[in-house]
């Protein structure tokens, strides 16, 4: 069977352009590679048809995914008189949910929703043969007309309460003409697969320095006992720590096995916590304090969780730092030192 969507669509259009309104159709599916650049096409209209066919169940995938570019990339004070007509023809069961769903969308982005057509055809030739059905439709696209050419309002809604009070995106503020910028590298597909595979180049490179770190280090035997090493207890810059009363500072003294030759100072941003613990470490001894500053060779920015797992020895430094449970900027070869000259278990 013929979609009736498509027929519902030719009748308005024709009134439309009968009232010399300049009509533009956009089929989704053709632009599905670059749904993303559908949002910028609103800017040159005045009012907007959604249509939709209901064979299963919902608006579709693709009609959603415009939504969501709509939310992401379109001009909300442009959308904010801008009238939406939908359109939602069945040959099954929900061509309600689909309109309330369209509805809801609509207000929430901040447009004018009107009357729409909603129908379940079981015989298109028998809906397409009924004159009622036509004039209703017909009557239709006029309301459209008049309500864009008189800038008909409507009476506030709870929806676009929520919208201002409640669905405020943590995003970065762009104005209009970039966000139209955005949408096309968006779905500019060489583009996105240049920038996955810098990605991908960028992570082989970092796990390859790591791999020759590792292979250039022969771990040294221990040599001295934990009572030859000088271990200095936790002390801040401004107020003494209880060692014992700090896990992590306390595991790291216990732990640790100098290396000749090897100085380098660490700080670590525990971000649940609020706190940056300092380790200074030099083949003499090892140091530990909390200060605000974040100044040290390497500094890195993890939770107490997995710090805790480091120092229970159910994973180390390194795979934290590869799995993206820590980030760390600074030379890699002083970070991976950390494995060698704190270890634990």
């Amino acid at each position: 069977m013929e979609d009736p969507t498509i027929y519902v669509l030719n009748k308005m259009t024709e009134v439309l352009k009968e009232l010399r309104v300049e009509v533009n159709r956009y089929n989704i599916f053709e632009h599905k590679n670059a749904i993303a650049t559908l949002p910028a096409t609103l800017k040159e209209a005045d009012g907007v048809i959604l249509a939709a066919s209901v064979e299963w169940f919902g608006i579709g995938g693709y009609m959603q995914q415009f939504l969501d570019m709509c939310w992401l990339y379109a001009d909300k004070e442009l959308m904010r008189n801008l009238y939406m007509l939908p359109v939602v023809m069945a040959t099954t069961y929900g061509e309600r949910d689909a309109e309330l769903s369209l509805l809801r969308a609509w207000e929430t982005l901040g447009g004018i929703p009107v009357n729409g057509v909603v129908a379940y055809v079981e015989n298109l030739d028998e809906f397409e043969a009924n004159d009622e059905y036509s004039r209703i439709i017909e009557k239709r696209a006029e309301e459209l007309y008049r309500a864009v050419h008189q800038r008909t309002k409507s009476l506030p809604t709870s929806n676009l309460a929520v919208r201002a009070n409640l669905l405020k995106t943590k995003t970065i503020e762009l104005t209009p003409q970039e966000s139209e910028q955005l949408s096309k590298f968006v779905s500019d597909e060489t583009y996105v697969k240049q920038q996955k595979e810098d990605i991908e180049e960028l992570s082989a490179m970092f796990k390859k320095m790591l791999q020759e770190d590792t292979e250039q280090s022969e771990p040294e035997e221990e040599k001295e006992s934990a009572e030859s090493v000088d271990r200095e207890s936790v002390t801040a810059k401004e107020q003494p720590i209880n060692t014992a009363g700090d896990k992590i500072a306390a595991a790291l003294i216990q732990s640790y096995h100098p290396e000749d030759d090897f100085t380098a100072s660490y700080a670590i941003i525990i971000s649940d916590e609020d706190k940056i613990l300092h380790v200074e470490v030099t083949p003499e001894h090892v140091k530990t304090f909390y200060a605000a500053t974040d100044e040290a060779d390497v500094v890195l920015r993890t939770t107490s969780k997995m710090l805790q797992n480091i120092i229970e020895n159910k994973t180390s430094f390194q795979k934290g730092f590869m799995a993206g449970e820590i980030s760390a900027k600074g030379n890699f070869k002083t970070l991976r030192m950390l494995d060698t000259v704190f270890r634990f278990g």
